[in-house]
């Protein structure tokens, strides 16, 4: 089995060669070829620089920054795994936990799986008005798709290859609305949907945050765009 690791990275210098050389060594416990995709999404420090002097990896270097959820959609477009797992850049999510994320999959047929940074595993004490956001934007998602989700916006999502394929073609969303994006995709696809609890260390504004308040405006259209009008 192959799972393919989707990496978008934008301005990541100080953190993606650490992220990769994690990804490369961690033990999912499963035996499974990995396939690294590392989606440089026109940054401008020396990300670029830092993929191409990483060897085994397959790098796609996007000329402008067109955000998070083109660099996703062109990672998908390229990935060849039985399973594919979005991983960021940013040290916020750790490669530890793919042998939990893999699980459901392995032993229970799901086709995709969120984690969840609510329930379960430690995580990094930061941002109150974060985390409510968070809680609102699942909640709405949930009523939309008719899912019991507790971590909607989160960046850990593993998806089987056939899950991939339908949903790669019909991806609008350019940023940080791919995130319910992706959820709506999954939830009117009736797929098997599993959540597992995962660990998560996030960062703040100084250590190179990127998502804000107007991104949580977005997101609720988004939330509606593509449960009523997109489907």
């Amino acid at each position: 089995m192959k799972l393919s690791i989707i990496i978008p990275a934008y301005n990541e210098a100080k953190t993606l060669k650490r992220v990769i050389e994690t990804v490369r060594a961690v033990d999912p416990g499963i035996a499974l070829e990995k396939e690294i995709i590392v989606v440089n999404d026109g940054s401008a420090d020396a990300t670029r620089e830092i993929i191409d002097q990483m060897s085994g990896i397959t790098a796609i270097h996007l000329e402008k920054n067109l955000g998070k959820g083109a660099a996703i959609k062109k990672g998908f477009e390229r990935s060849t795994g039985d399973f594919v797992i979005i991983q960021d850049s940013d040290l916020e999510y750790d490669p530890h936990d793919y042998g939990a994320l893999l699980r459901p999959v392995i032993e229970h047929g799901a086709d995709v799986v969120f984690g969840t940074r609510f329930r379960g595993e430690y995580h990094r004490v930061l941002y109150f008005w974060h985390y409510m956001g968070n809680v609102f934007l699942t909640l709405l998602s949930n009523m939309f798709t008719n899912l019991n989700l507790s971590d909607m916006e989160v960046g850990y999502k593993v998806f089987s290859k056939s899950v991939v394929q339908t949903i790669t073609p019909k991806l609008k969303s350019k940023r940080f609305g791919i995130e319910p994006e992706l959820t709506a995709r999954v939830a009117h696809g009736g797929w098997a949907i599993y959540e597992v609890p995962i660990h998560y260390a996030g960062r703040t504004y100084a250590e190179g945050k990127k998502i804000g308040w107007r991104d949580g405006i977005k997101a609720i259209f988004s939330i509606i765009y593509f449960n009523i009008f997109d489907r």
